[in-house]
């Protein structure tokens, strides 16, 4: 055997170093500040002379720890401190002198990518790395069909509403003032569904009190909408034909007025959340606190709580006028200068910042429970970013008051490091480090389907440089519960882009958003969704099939009975494989491989280690994968255990050898060579009729003294027909889909 895996001493000396903030080289990983923490570094052994632990205080001489197989291991103990503190490494190599950082291994220090310990800052352990499932209620399933908003209703937008009875109809390209009467009886009713998906959180988009169907301008925190919850008390009427205003629009009043009303969607959203925990999910609310909407009751311009309060509209000794921005002409500040979305003045009135904290702590407080929120566009709130912080701040400790186990994620673009410090936001939607990433690679246009990327399709240094770039400016504590997300409500379907195409849906059509997709690519996203760092969050549907450009034409209805059935067992079994083997929620993450089209890494600790590769081309790629870098034994069989493909996917026992320390893995293309299929059934133990292969392969590594198991998965992009035994140590969850 090589000692140095075929490596010159200069490549493997760098290519062996590695450390990250996980807990095999970091502990504790969430350290106080009355924590002493022990860092450790692995070098290729005989490599490094010297190694120092360099902090922002001071220099530290690692001591050599231990030694395994190829690796020797270096530590330090940083003594406790109240303080942030940051870091990276120093190796001397005989005369020469190298860096480490999150970034990797240089010549000279670049002064970036220093790693970063903050003390006291902790999230949720069943928020890390737990998959998460998004709900447009509206739009998931209705179970009552006596709260469905009515034709005519009342009027938002100057469009009186619709309501929707077709439930497999598209969303318009004006969708705004349209109904589908989705509701909480029908997430009830489907949580068995999703409870047998995989899935152990919900979050769902708001459901406050509130005149559109997205429910982001709310109307009334304090309560549940009647149209998603109860309505026990029906009185008043509908517009008029020739109404222009919702003054007479006493049947939407009184549904959502009502205390009776009120109360019962109240208890209703208790029952959901009970029954969710039940079933072992969590709840996540979407919290909306930058501004409200126009109905709200706090203004009440359309005139909804006539009697009930005195709406700052429309009463100038209101209470609540000083909750909003007032211009000198009277009227109202719009958020981002919209007059329907009424901005709050969170950061000049004291009253309002302690109803909006009151709001806060109820929510995740019995009888409700929710277990935390997801904060719409939250840097947006005040008008400061210095007020912005320190709302935050008591934000956070209104909401861990009631518990720490309380989760805080909010919706961010752009640069989230001074929110997550440990003291405000526990994470984020994670856009920049993961769905705009892997939506370029993988389809080469943007998240919105809007722009088209050439030089962005396919290319694995630009993944891994964005991937490493972003990830490295979010602490440890929020990458293991970032919301990784291939789709939501604010962008197209991630199998719409698949087709490479850009549109709209006011331009192009809804069924352009269909055609000449490609769900072997989906598959390879949701692959690497839940084999990355993160909570991998599916938006509801894509795991049926649904497509559909961006907003509104992303919000189509769940389809019921017409389910894509095959993606859904492709989402289970990967789903539970990220349940089974830990290392995905809490491991490395480690680049092994990248070319044009291609990407592989591992994730590693010191029981499990498991190489993903991708193949995302139209070619046959075979490539030399390092796994000895993630610390597997340098001889033994990978195996594959599961194969999907546009058909279906399917359960094998496929093998590859490891040779000193490397594996030669044949990825095939998305597209069927038969010649490709002759040459590598020549070459390996296939008994099969083969069209094409896979593009994917997940590979559990679980080393042993005595031998090396290997599991792999593997995404294909066109048919294939296999006949292939299955060993029996395959997982009781992956052979039941054989």
């Amino acid at each position: 055997m090589d000692d140095n895996f075929g490596l010159s001493a200069e490549e493997f000396r760098i290519q062996a170093v590695y450390s990250d903030e996980t807990r095999q080289f970091r502990s504790p990983a969430e350290p106080t500040a009355a924590d002493w923490v022990n860092v450790r570094l692995r070098v290729g052994r005989g490599t490094v002379s010297a190694a120092f632990l360099c902090t922002n205080e001071r220099e530290y001489l690692m001591e050599e720890a231990e030694t395994q197989g190829p690796f020797s291991y270096f530590q330090a103990t940083l003594p406790p401190t109240a303080e942030e503190m940051t870091y990276y490494f120093r190796l001397q190599c005989g005369e020469a002198v190298g860096y480490y950082t999150k970034y990797g291994f240089f010549s000279e220090y670049k002064h970036e990518g220093e790693f970063r310990i903050f003390r006291d800052y902790r999230t949720p352990d069943w928020a890390k790395g737990a998959v998460m499932y998004q709900i447009y209620p509206d739009r998931f399933a209705n179970g009552d069909v006596s709260n469905d908003v009515k034709t005519n209703e009342y009027i938002y937008l100057k469009q009186k509403t619709e309501q929707v009875t077709d439930w497999n109809s598209l969303p318009a390209a004006s969708d705004i003032n349209r109904f589908y009467g989705g509701d909480l009886q029908g997430v009830l009713n489907k949580l068995d569904y999703l409870a047998e998906l995989g899935v152990e959180v919900l979050y769902f988009n708001p459901l406050f009190v509130s005149p559109s169907n997205h429910k982001y301008d709310t109307q009334d925190y304090w309560h549940i909408d009647p149209h998603f919850g109860k309505i026990v008390r029906e009185s008043g009427s509908v517009l008029a034909a020739d109404a222009k205003t919702n003054e007479t629009a006493s049947l939407y009043a009184s549904r959502t007025t009502a205390d009776e009303n009120l109360a019962a969607s109240d208890a209703l959203f208790a029952e959901l959340i009970q029954q969710a925990h039940a079933r072992g999910m969590r709840v996540i609310l979407d919290g909306v606190f930058n501004h409200c909407g126009a109905f709200h009751k706090w203004l009440d311009r359309e005139g909804l709580y006539k009697g009930k309060l005195r709406g700052a509209y429309r009463h100038a000794d209101s209470p609540y006028h000083d909750y909003f921005y007032w211009n000198a002409d009277g009227t109202y500040e719009g958020w981002w200068g919209y007059e329907n979305h009424p901005k709050l003045n969170v950061e000049g009135c004291a009253a309002l910042r302690e109803e909006l904290l009151a709001i806060a702590r109820r929510w995740v407080s019995p009888p409700f429970d929710a277990d935390g929120w997801r904060l719409d566009v939250a840097a947006d709130l005040g008008k400061t970013e210095e007020f912005n912080h320190a709302f935050w701040r008591m934000f956070r400790t209104a909401v861990k008051s009631v518990s720490p186990d309380k989760l805080i994620l909010a919706e961010h673009y752009g640069d989230a490091a001074p929110w997550l410090t440990g003291n405000q936001w526990d994470s984020i939607m994670n856009y920049d480090a993961f769905m705009e990433p892997v939506t370029w690679f993988l389809t080469g246009v943007s998240k919105h389907s809007t722009e088209k990327r050439e030089d962005m399709y396919n290319n694995a240094d630009v993944f891994w440089g964005t991937m490493s770039y972003q990830m490295g400016k979010l602490p440890s504590q929020a990458i293991s519960v970032a919301m990784n997300q291939l789709s939501n409500h604010d962008h197209s379907r991630f199998l719409t882009r698949t087709n490479r195409q850009i549109g709209r849906v006011e331009t192009e059509g809804s069924a352009a958003a269909d055609a000449n997709v490609e769900k072997a690519v989906l598959r390879e996203a949701v692959l690497l969704q839940m084999t990355w760092n993160g909570a991998p969050t599916v938006y509801y549907g894509d795991e049926a099939g649904v497509t559909g450009w961006t907003d509104p034409d992303n919000r189509r209805t769940y389809p019921w009975g017409r389910e894509d059935m095959e993606l859904i067992a492709f989402h289970k079994a990967a789903i539970s494989l990220r349940k089974e083997y830990p290392v995905l929620r809490h491991g490395s993450l480690k680049q092994l491989y990248g070319a044009y089209g291609v990407l592989a890494y591992g994730r590693f600790d010191e029981k499990e280690k498991i190489l993903v590769a991708l193949n995302n081309t139209e070619e046959i790629r075979t490539v030399s994968i390092p796994v000895w870098q993630m610390g597997v034994q340098t001889e033994g069989t990978l195996q594959n255990c599961l194969m999907t493909n546009r058909d279906g996917f399917t359960v094998f026992g496929f093998s590859y050898p490891i040779r000193n320390g490397n594996v030669l893995l044949p990825l095939p293309p998305k597209s069927a060579f038969e010649d490709a299929s002759a040459a590598l059934a020549s070459s390996s133990p296939w008994t099969s009729e083969v069209s094409s292969y896979a593009s994917i392969s997940f590979a559990r590594l679980s080393c042993e003294p005595s031998h090396l198991s290997i599991s792999s998965i593997c995404s294909s992009g066109r048919k294939v027909s296999m006949r292939m035994h299955l060993r029996t140590s395959a997982s009781p969850t992956l052979r039941q889909y054989w």
